[in-house]
């Protein structure tokens, strides 16, 4: 998990290329923004994508903390948790299809820092005083595994990369106000579930990634 972030880099500057290739190769910047969302899920397997939807499934059902977990558990996704995932591949996509009509370096660099800082949020989520929700699972494996010299680190990384913004100031804004949505969400799933899981580590990761995404795309 303390490496969460720059791997986080490592695929958007993948991702990224893939959108910025395309768009060299005469796709629209609606096509590539899509195919740069793609090249992100299929390089997790969109394993983040699926925690999500088990997050909102299990958040947005109001049931008591035992009865979200179990829904969490169910390998079907219902209709709150396609409604989400939706939305927030919508949003990426035409948030990276702005950014792919700025110059490729702005570009890259936004993509690249959208996406690092969802798994930045991840390693936010397994801090030392965030609990898990359960005794079994991933949550339980990673929790309270990051400490605060890691954090730091990896967002000073982060600002200095997302100064490569257009314009600079936007990018740190961007990772603030992202940042700021994964913690509230992590604050509710906390609050409702008595810590985190493995689909809260990848809605946590989503949402993060999407603010992000929105706000560096204005």
């Amino acid at each position: 998990m303390s490496i969460a972030p720059y791997v986080g880099l490592a695929l958007g500057l993948v991702a990224g290329g893939v959108g910025i290739g395309a768009v060299a190769l005469g796709a629209s910047p609606l096509v590539a923004g899509v195919l740069t969302v793609a090249a992100t899920a299929g390089l997790t397997r969109g394993l983040h994508l699926d925690g999500l939807a088990d997050t909102a499934d299990g958040l947005g059902s109001y049931r008591d903390r035992s009865g979200a977990l179990e829904i969490m558990r169910k390998p079907d996704v219902g209709p709150f948790g396609v409604v989400v995932l939706v939305l927030v591949v919508l949003a990426q996509a035409g948030a990276a299809a702005a950014l792919l009509t700025r110059p490729w370096l702005s570009a890259l660099a936004s993509i690249a820092v959208a996406t690092a800082a969802g798994r930045l949020a991840i390693a936010v989520a397994c801090w030392r005083r965030v609990p898990a929700a359960r005794p079994d699972g991933l949550g339980a494996t990673v929790a309270g595994t990051v400490g605060i010299p890691t954090l730091l680190v990896a967002a000073v990384v982060l600002g200095a990369v997302s100064l490569l913004a257009t314009p600079a100031w936007l990018g740190p804004v961007a990772l603030v106000v992202g940042l700021g949505a994964g913690a509230g969400l992590l604050a509710h799933a906390v609050r409702r579930l008595g810590g985190i899981t493995g689909d809260v580590l990848g809605a946590v990761c989503e949402v993060t990634a999407t603010l992000t995404y929105v706000v560096v795309s204005l």
